[in-house]
Formats: structure tokens, sequence, C-alpha cells
């Protein structure tokens, strides 16, 4: 699988543009947000990556932050979202506003974007916000890390349930002390390893 590329901005239209890495031209899609954050045609850039495998195509799609890739896998897990209503959402808001809106309930918001209806929209923030878990803070745009946040994302990447993956985090940090979040997480899956039979 293909993470992460850096090299020459050969071509921008969007929704597509053009990378050159080491002699080799990687098409890719990308939302408006990331099109914003590009250089100049002829400058050097760096974008996380997907690639999306099926059976009669490989396609790549690029972003300026980890973040926005994140977003994008969680919203390709939602019923009933492909690639194209998912870039759609990164291009009409940011990583830090979905969460806000899913966590606020606010299917408005969500509608205003094209290619979104009310059914998409409830669904969105009926799954997204179980994914996120219930208690789950919405993270602001530039915030520092939040190694408890990080640590039940992670367990919740390893297919822990969201309200599971809190829990067990919790319990990890109640020896107190500041913890990084993989000492979260190291803690956390040896709580949960003993609890189970």
């Amino acid at each position: 699988m293909i993470g992460h590329l850096q090299g020459e901005l050969a071509d921008k239209k969007p929704p597509q543009l053009l990378l050159s890495v080491g002699g080799v031209g990687y098409e890719l899609e990308a939302s408006m947000t990331t099109f914003s954050d590009l250089p100049e045609v002829g400058a050097r850039a760096s974008l996380f990556v997907h690639m999306l495998v099926r059976e009669d195509s490989q396609r790549l799609y690029g972003f300026s932050a980890a973040a926005e890739r994140d977003l994008f896998r969680a919203l390709l897990r939602v019923n009933g979202v492909g690639p194209r209503v998912a870039l759609a959402i990164l291009s009409g808001m940011t990583p830090p506003e979905f969460r806000d809106c899913v966590s606020a309930g606010e299917a408005g918001k969500l509608v205003r974007i094209p290619g979104i209806g009310r059914r998409t929209a409830e669904r969105l923030l009926v799954e997204m916000r179980d994914r996120m878990g219930e208690g789950e803070a919405p993270a602001a745009a530039g915030a520092a890390p939040d190694p408890v946040r990080d640590a039940v994302s992670a367990l919740v990447a390893l297919g822990y349930k969201p309200a599971e993956a809190i829990r067990a985090v919790r319990a990890a940090g109640e020896g107190g002390g500041a913890q990084s979040s993989e000492q979260l997480i190291r803690a956390a899956l040896r709580t949960a390893a003993a609890g189970r039979p």
C-alpha cells in the first residue's frame, strides 16, 4: 500500500493532481481543502495517500494532513458513503469542524454539502458518533496532542468498540501521573487481556 508520496507537483486541476516522484507520475484525487494547501505547479509537495483498490480500478487519494486522510478512511466505512461523497465532505469542512458537527448532531450543516441528502446526513451522524465514541472530545484545530484521545483511537483501530476503548484507557490512566499515548495503549491492552477469559 502507498501511504505517503513526496515529489514535484506536475499538474493540478481539481479534483485531480499529478505528482512526479522519481520519474513516475502519480495521479491523485484530492479535496478542495488539500488543493488550497498545495504549492504552485513545479514546486515540491508532500501528501498522505489512501490507495483504493477495486476489481476494475486502482485510485489514489491525496491529503495534506494525516487527520484529513484518517477522516476520509472513517467516512468510507459508513454505509452508502463512497470516495466522491467523502471528498465532498472534506471539501466542505475540516476534520475538527466535522467532529464538532457530529458531536452537536447538526445534520443541516451536512445537507448543505453537495451530494449529501438528509438520509445520508442522518446516517453519518449516527455511525460517526458511534465510531468516535461517546464522551470523546472533538479535536480542536491546532490543538496539542491528547494522549487519552490518541490511545482510544488506537484501540478502536485495533477492533475494540469505542465504549470499551474508553473504559480501558480510563482504567489504564488511573495510576496517576502524565502518561504518553503509547504507555496508555500498552497498559490498556494488558488490562483488557487480563479481563478476558
